[in-house]
């Protein structure tokens, strides 16, 4: 028995890119998603080292480097896509609502 499959836009959905928008709709939330991984990893790494290393002023000192890195890194990648977001709107392309 043989089985075919159409590539259309139903079936295959980037089959639907056809222009620099629809990419960047596609891409922008997986790369935002990512992103909150990351950021929740190192967040979690660093709380734990707080944790197990209490008593070791160096090893908090690099935590809490940790933790203001991975913050100032989601403000970052938040700011970026905001920043998309506008340009996006000034240009006239259709981005995520």
């Amino acid at each position: 028995m043989i089985y075919a499959l159409e590539i259309n836009v139903t079936t295959f959905p980037t089959a639907r890119l056809s222009n620099i928008g629809q990419l960047m709709n596609l891409l922008l939330p997986l790369v935002l998603a990512g992103a909150g991984l990351i950021f929740l990893v190192m967040l979690l790494k660093a709380a734990f080292d707080i944790l197990s290393h209490g008593d070791n002023p160096d090893a908090l000192k690099k935590a809490y480097g940790a933790i203001a890195t991975s913050v100032i890194g989601l403000f970052i990648v938040i700011f970026s896509f905001v920043a998309v977001q506008l340009i996006g709107k000034i240009i006239g392309a259709q981005l995520i609502p």
